[in-house]
Parts: C-alpha cells; structure tokens; sequence
C-alpha cells in the first residue's frame, strides 16, 4: 500500500508550493494531462496553464507532460505550452519513465510526477523514487480504463483513510 501513498497531496495544480520543490533539489516537473491539467473532453489548455507554465520554466524547471493518452491528443499541449511530452506512456510501468531519465540526464530526486490517479500517476512515480504529488481530478467525466481504476482507487483511499494515512481533502507538503 505504501506505494499509493503519494509524498505530496494538493487540491490542484496551482496549489502546490514549487518554491519549495526548487529548494529541494527538484528539477523536472513530470504532469499527467487528462483531469490533472484540463478535463478529458478539452483539447487545448487555458491562459492559466499557459501562465503557470510559463512561470515554472522562468524558476528553471524543465516541464514535460506525460499521459496515457496518444500523440494526438498531446500535440497541441506540447505546441502552446511549448513543453515536452511523452505520449502513450502506459504509466504506471517504467519505460518511459526511464526514457525521460536518459534523454535529460535527471536523476530519481529531481523529479517530481504530478497526477490525479493514484493507480497510475503516483504508483508509477514512487516505483521510480520520483517526488509524487497527487492533486484532486479537475472533472469526473473519465475515460473508460480511467473509470476501471477509479473503482479501485476508491478502495486503495477507504484502506488508507481507514488509518488516516490519506484522507481526501486533508491536504499536505
């Protein structure tokens, strides 16, 4: 269970303190797309992304977007946003993962994943001993393979909040 227990739980993107995550040696900022940056039926993202993310790579992130989702669904992200993805990722397994490692030369602890599934986002970060961040889905409109781990997920969180390891809405840094 350890392993669905994410290091960080924010309400959302805009709440996490990246200050601190800089003073700590972070250096890439790993974002799931899909209820994580913008509901699963939206297709470009919106000024505040644009400016968040334009704010995160003036403190000297580097900033890639890593979804489950195909090459088309990520392109016009990766062309606004003028970000790096990584498409068709099959988080929670590590391959990709480890492509990201190799092709910008960061080790484990200057990573952090930023997702809203604690099956995929955050089993795949802590697998790889990246700085996992959970933030709460933006919509509850889910793919089909969403929707499967939704239900287990609700499980993983009742285990969890049963020994207030992880509450929903009780946030933390």
């Amino acid at each position: 269970m350890d392993k669905f227990i994410p290091d960080i739980y924010s309400q959302s993107i805009y709440d996490i303190d990246y200050d601190k995550l800089k003073k700590v040696g972070i250096k890439c900022l790993l974002f799931d797309l899909d209820n994580t940056l913008v509901p699963v039926n939206v297709d470009v993202p919106n000024k505040q992304i644009e400016g968040l993310f334009e704010n995160l790579t003036n403190k000297g992130f580097k900033i890639i977007i890593i979804s489950n989702s195909g090459k088309k669904r990520l392109t016009p992200f990766k062309n606004i946003l003028n970000v790096d993805v990584s498409c068709s990722s099959m988080k929670p397994l590590k391959r990709k993962y480890k492509r990201i490692q190799k092709i910008y030369n960061f080790k484990d602890t200057e990573i952090a994943a930023i997702g809203d599934q604690l099956l995929t986002d955050i089993y795949g970060a802590n697998r790889m001993g990246f700085t996992s961040i959970l933030v709460n889905s933006i919509s509850p409109v889910d793919f089909l393979p969403t929707k499967i781990n939704r239900f287990f997920e609700r499980k993983i969180l009742k285990r969890l909040g049963k020994k207030e390891i992880l509450i929903k809405g009780n946030y933390y840094d």
